[in-house]
C-alpha cells in the first residue's frame, strides 16, 4: 500500500471533464453508466491517481491518460478482447506486452489506438488492459510481433491499489 495518499472529491467541472474523456475513449455513455450526477472522489497517492465513481476505483491515471482498472465491470462486459494462450499469462501478468504468437482469438474490432481487454483463454477471465497496436483486422492477422501494449495488469501497482479502496 502506498506510503501517502489524499482523497477528496472533484468539482463538478473537473467530473465533467472526466467523464468526457472516458466516454470519448472507452465509446461508452457515462451516464448511462453511472446516473446523471455521479459521485466521482480522486485518491492521490506515490503511485497515481485512481478515481472512485459511486465509492468504486474504476479509473487511474497512465501517461496523462484516464484508463479504466481491470475492476470496472461496466467496461470489462463490452471491451473488445484479445483471449491469450495459457503459455502467455505469466508474461502478460509481469507487465509482458502481448504478443500476436500467444493469441488464440480476437472477439470485437477495434482501431489502432484503442483500448482492448486481456483474457485467458480457458476461463475467459481479464488479466490485463492494453493499448492496441494494429486494428482487430491486424490483430488476427498478425503472426509475429507485439500487438498490444499492456498499460495495467492483474497484481500491478494499480490493481492491488484499486483492490484495498475496493473493500
Amino acid at each position: 500500500m502506498p506510503q501517502k495518499q489524499r482523497k477528496h472529491s472533484l468539482k463538478s467541472k473537473q467530473v465533467k471533464q472526466i467523464l468526457n474523456e472516458v466516454s470519448e475513449k472507452l465509446k461508452v455513455n457515462v451516464e448511462a453508466l453511472f446516473g446523471p450526477k455521479p459521485k466521482v472522489e480522486i485518491v492521490e497517492s506515490d503511485m497515481g491517481n485512481v478515481y472512485l465513481i459511486n465509492d468504486k476505483p474504476l479509473f487511474f491515471n497512465f501517461e496523462k491518460k484516464v484508463i479504466p482498472t481491470l475492476l470496472f465491470q461496466g467496461f470489462v462486459s463490452r471491451a473488445s478482447k484479445i483471449v491469450v494462450d495459457m503459455g502467455a499469462i505469466p508474461y502478460v501478468c509481469n507487465g509482458a506486452d502481448i504478443m500476436a504468437p500467444g493469441i488464440v482469438r480476437v472477439e470485437g474490432e477495434f482501431s489502432k489506438g484503442d483500448l482492448v481487454l486481456v483474457v485467458d483463454e480457458k476461463h475467459g477471465k481479464p488479466i490485463a488492459m492494453g493499448e492496441s497496436l494494429h486494428d482487430s483486422a491486424n490483430v488476427r492477422n498478425a503472426k509475429q510481433g507485439a500487438v498490444v501494449k499492456n498499460v495495467h495488469f492483474v497484481s500491478d501497482k494499480i490493481w492491488n491499489f484499486a483492490k484495498t479502496l475496493a473493500e
